[in-house]
């Protein structure tokens, strides 16, 4: 169930990104629901289950892109592997420290991203530092509101069977 949940988390994020051109502030991309998913997944599934996203998100995000199939991929690969690593090792249950992974998962990300483009010389990055910071203010957000409502809509559905079998009972 886990893994369908997961897969379908992924085709909702591959799909919004496309519909929504990227989430851009002044031509920089603000959030990337592909990558906000994949760390999501290896904070609660381990390096395992991170890797595996980054892998199936990446690939299906580079084949919808104009950029070279594989980059993304191997990029969003190596940072779900450590991000759900880093979940491991240390404890990510406060707001503070979730932010604080997500911003990190998106410079890695940039980093090896960008890193790779760079040395295989096959674009340039004009303002890279800008960028990300942008993006990782944007995915960190993303990332513990995504946590609150995992959190909050199990409790929100009890509350309302409980509520709906007080009423039946009466």
């Amino acid at each position: 169930m886990r893994t369908l949940g997961t897969l379908a988390a992924l085709a909702v994020a591959v799909l919004a990104q496309s519909a929504s051109g990227g989430f851009e502030w002044r031509g920089t991309p603000t959030v990337d629901l592909v990558l906000v998913v994949v760390v999501y997944v290896a904070l609660t599934g381990g390096p395992a289950a991170g890797l595996v996203a980054g892998t199936l998100g990446g690939l299906v995000q580079d084949a919808l892109s104009t950029g070279i199939l594989g980059m993304g991929g191997l990029a969003k690969t190596v940072v779900g592997f450590l991000a759900g690593r880093f979940g491991t090792q240390f404890i990510v249950t406060a707001t503070v420290p979730r932010m604080v992974t997500f911003a990190a998962a998106t410079a890695a990300h940039a980093v090896l991203f960008m890193g790779a483009y760079a040395l295989l010389g096959l674009r340039s990055f004009p303002d890279p530092v800008t960028a990300v910071a942008i993006q990782a203010a944007g995915n960190g957000l993303a990332g513990v509101v995504c946590f609150k409502l995992s959190e909050w809509l199990p409790r929100a559905l009890e509350r309302r069977r409980a509520t709906r079998g007080m009423r039946v009972s009466r």
